[in-house]
C-alpha cells in the first residue's frame, strides 16, 4: 500500500523565512548599536586618552648624548679622543621577540654562543625599552652589507655611527687617564639616568672616573615623527647636547717616554713632581696594558691573562703600591729629630755596627756590620747609618715620630685628583692596639726609624715628601690636571705648610741629602759623579721578606720576587729645586746602584738639553713663583 503524497505548505515556509530574516536583522541591528557605541565611547568619551597615545606613537623623544671632553698632555699631544666607529644597537620596544632577534642575529654573523650570551646581557642592562641599547662594536663593512640584506629578519636592530673614545698612547698613560667602560647595574645605582640618556659608556679607573662630571657634558634630545615601523620622517624639535670640557693635563710625553725607557723591562714606578706647583710631569707604573678594549668590552680571555698574570699590570703602582720606605724617610725623620730639638746638628752617636737599648740583648744591626765609629747627621745621612737613626728613633718615641710623619703625608692621601689613591700606614700606639691589639713595643719605635717595620707608603708619597724637603715644607698638593676647560684646578682642602722653629733644620737635612750624592762616603756618589747640576736625594732598600736574627741578606738563596726593592728620592737643581723624583724598583735590592741611575736618567731628561748641558731656564734664578694652588 503506498502513502499519501504531502502537499508544500508555501504559507509555513514563507512564516519560517520571515522569522529567519526579523532575527537575523535584529542580530545585525544588535551587533551594529554595540559597534556604534564602542565607537562613541572610543572616539568621544576616551577621546583625550586614545589621541595622546596615538601622538606618543607618531612623536618620540630622542636623547642626543655629548661628545665626550678630549684629554692632553702640557704640550697639547692627545691622550684620550673620540673617534667614530659603527655599532649595532638593538631597541627591545621595537624589536618585540627579541631573543628570538638575536638568536637570528647571531645566524646571520655567523657568531658564537658565547657572543649571542654577551649579548643577551648588555640588552638587559638596558635602561628603557625605547631606548637603542649598543650590542655590538666596531662593524666592518662585510657585517653591515650582512645586517642591510637581512634588514626585515632583524627587527629593532640598526647601525648606528657614533663616537668611541680611543688613546692612542695606549699603555703609556694607562694608570693617570684610565678609560672608560660600559655602564653597568653598579654604575646605574650612582648616576642620573636623565643625564646620562643615551650614553653608554662611563669613566672606570683614573682621571676618566675623577673627572666624570666634566669631561661627561650635557646630553641634548630631538622630537621626531615616525611611521608605523619607527622609521623617523621628520624632526619636529631639537636641542643640542653640549660636549664635555676638555682636559689638559700637567703630563709631558717625552717625559713620560724618557721614565719608561729608563725604568726598561723592571716592575715599579717612577713619580716626577715639579716642585714649584705640585704639577706631576710623568707617572710611569710597570707593566701596563692597553686601555682601549676595555671601552668596547675586553674578552673574557684577554681579561684572565690581565688579571692572573704575576706582574700585576693592571695595578697602578704609584697611587696603590704599599711598600716599606726604607732608609728614603731619613731626611724627613733628622729634620724632624732638629726641629723637636732631640738632636743638633753636631749631635753624634758612636757605631759599632748595631744599637742596643738599654738592658735588652737584641742587637739592631746596621746595614754595615762593621759599623762606622762616630757618626754625626751629616754623614749619618751621606752613609745611610743604621745605628744613627735607631738612636734617634728611640729618643723622639713613636709618637712625635708619628706626629711629624703625618704632617708630611705619610698615612694619609695626597693628591688632589687621583681617585685610586690609597693612604698607606703611618703607624701609631693606636693603630696597632686597634689593628692587633696589641701595645706598642720600643723595638718597634727603632725600625720605624729607618722606613721598615709596619710603616708602608706609596711612590706618590714619597715623591711629596721630596718637594717638602724642596720647598723647606711648603704643601702644594700634586695633581695630574692644569686646565679644567679653561679654568684650573682648585685645591677645596689645602693641607697646611710644615712650619719648623728654625729653618737651619732644613738646611742640616738637605745638606746631607746633597752629601749622599756628592760627598766622598756618599752611598750614591756614583750617581752624581760628572753630573751637570747637584742633586740632593736619597737611597732606600726596603725588605721583602724577613731575615731571621744574626743571618745576612744573600740574594742568591731567594726567589727573585722575594729580594729587596730599591729606592730613590731625589730633587734637583738642589740649591734651585725644580723638579721632585720617586723611583721604586720592585726586587731591585740596591737603592743607590739600581734605583738612583734612574732617577738621574729621568732628571736628564727634563734639565739637560740635547748637549747635555743645563737648559737657561733652570740655569737661572728663577723668577717669583706663582701662587700656589
Amino acid at each position: 500500500m503506498t502513502s499519501p503524497i504531502r502537499l508544500k505548505d508555501h504559507e509555513r515556509d514563507a512564516r519560517l523565512i520571515g522569522q529567519r530574516l526579523a532575527i537575523g536583522a535584529g542580530l545585525v541591528l544588535v551587533v551594529l548599536v554595540i559597534l556604534l557605541a564602542r565607537m562613541y565611547y572610543l572616539q568621544v568619551i576616551q577621546y583625550e586618552h586614545h589621541s595622546t597615545l596615538a601622538e606618543n606613537n607618531r612623536i618620540h623623544v630622542q636623547p642626543l648624548p655629548p661628545a665626550r671632553g678630549l684629554i692632553y698632555d702640557r704640550n697639547g699631544v692627545i691622550l684620550a679622543d673620540n673617534r667614530p666607529s659603527f655599532s649595532l644597537t638593538l631597541t627591545r620596544e621595537r624589536a618585540g621577540d627579541w631573543p628570538a632577534v638575536l638568536d637570528t642575529l647571531v645566524e646571520v654573523l655567523e657568531l658564537t654562543e658565547e657572543d649571542r650570551e654577551l649579548f643577551e646581557r648588555r640588552v638587559r642592562q638596558g635602561r628603557r625599552a625605547f631606548e637603542p641599547i649598543p650590542i655590538l662594536f666596531e662593524l666592518d663593512e662585510q657585517q653591515i652589507a650582512l645586517i642591510a640584506v637581512n634588514q626585515f629578519r632583524l627587527p629593532g636592530v640598526e647601525v648606528d655611527a657614533k663616537l668611541v673614545r680611543t688613546y692612542p698612547q695606549k699603555e703609556h698613560f694607562a694608570h693617570s687617564v684610565g678609560y672608560v667602560g660600559r655602564i653597568n647595574e653598579q654604575d646605574l645605582k650612582r648616576i642620573d639616568n636623565i643625564a646620562y640618556s643615551g650614553t653608554h659608556h662611563i669613566g672606570k679607573t683614573g682621571l676618566e672616573r675623577f673627572y666624570e662630571e666634566q669631561l661627561h657634558g650635557q646630553v641634548g634630545y630631538e622630537e621626531v615623527e615616525t611611521n608605523a615601523r619607527g622609521r623617523v620622517l621628520r624632526v619636529l624639535n631639537r636641542v643640542e647636547a653640549v660636549s664635555g670640557q676638555d682636559l689638559h693635563l700637567t703630563l709631558d710625553v717625552k717625559l713620560q717616554e724618557a721614565a719608561e725607557k729608563a725604568l726598561a723591562d723592571r716592575r715599579g714606578a717612577i713619580v716626577v713632581i715639579e716642585v714649584n706647583t705640585g704639577e706631576v710631569l710623568a707617572m710611569v707604573s710597570q707593566p701596563s696594558f692597553d686601555p682601549n678594549p676595555f671601552v668596547t668590552g675586553i674578552g673574557f680571555k684577554a681579561y684572565a691573562e690581565l688579571r692572573d698574570s704575576p706582574d700585576q699590570p693592571l695595578y697602578n703602582r704609584i697611587l696603590r703600591g704599599l711598600y716599606p720606605p726604607g732608609s728614603t724617610i731619613k731626611p724627613m725623620v733628622a729634620a724632624a729629630a732638629l726641629d723637636a730639638g732631640v738632636i743638633t746638628g753636631t749631635s753624634r752617636v758612636f757605631d759599632p755596627g748595631f744599637y742596643q737599648l738599654p738592658n735588652n740583648s737584641h742587637k739592631f744591626r746596621n746595614w754595615n756590620r762593621w759599623g762606622d765609629g762616630w757618626v754625626s747627621l751629616d754623614l749619618a745621612l751621606a752613609r745611610s747609618n743604621d745605628t744613627y737613626f735607631y738612636d734617634l728613633a728611640h729618643r723622639m718615641g713613636v709618637d712625635r715620630l708619628h706626629e711629624y710623619m703625618t704632617r708630611f703625608g705619610f698615612g694619609r692621601r695626597v693628591a688632589l685628583d687621583m681617585f685610586e689613591e690609597t693612604s698607606g700606614i703611618m703607624p701609631s700606639r693606636e693603630w696597632k692596639r686597634a689593628r692587633f691589639k696589641q701595645v706598642w713595643y720600643p723595638g718597634e719605635t727603632l725600625i720605624l726609624g729607618i722606613g721598615q717595620g709596619y710603616m708602608l707608603s706609596t711612590p706618590l708619597q714619597l715623591a711629596q715628601a721630596t718637594v717638602l724637603m724642596a720647598t723647606n715644607g711648603v704643601w702644594r698638593r700634586p695633581r695630574l690636571a692644569r686646565l679644567i676647560g679653561d679654568q684650573a684646578p682648585v685645591d677645596p682642602e689645602p693641607i697646611a705648610d710644615i712650619v719648623f722653629k728654625d729653618a737651619s733644620s732644613w738646611t742640616l737635612a738637605k745638606r746631607g741629602m746633597e752629601s749622599v750624592v756628592h760627598g766622598a762616603r756618599g752611598t750614591a756618589r756614583k750617581v752624581g759623579q760628572n753630573a751637570a747640576y747637584r742633586i740632593a736625594g736619597k737611597s732606600g732598600t726596603a725588605q721583602v721578606v724577613a731575615i731571621k736574627q744574626g743571618e745576612r741578606y744573600n740574594r742568591d738563596k731567594l726567589n727573585e720576587r722575594h729580594r729587596d726593592h730599591a729606592l730613590f728620592v731625589a730633587y734637583a737643581p738642589a740649591d734651585r729645586p725644580e723638579i721632585a723624583v720617586s723611583v721604586m724598583i720592585e726586587n731591585g735590592e740596591s737603592g743607590s746602584g739600581v734605583a738612583g741611575p734612574v732617577a738621574k736618567q729621568v732628571m736628564d731628561a727634563w734639565l739637560l738639553d740635547e748637549h747635555g748641558q743645563l737648559k737657561p731656564a733652570f740655569a737661572q734664578p728663577p723668577n717669583a713663583q706663582e701662587k700656589p694652588l
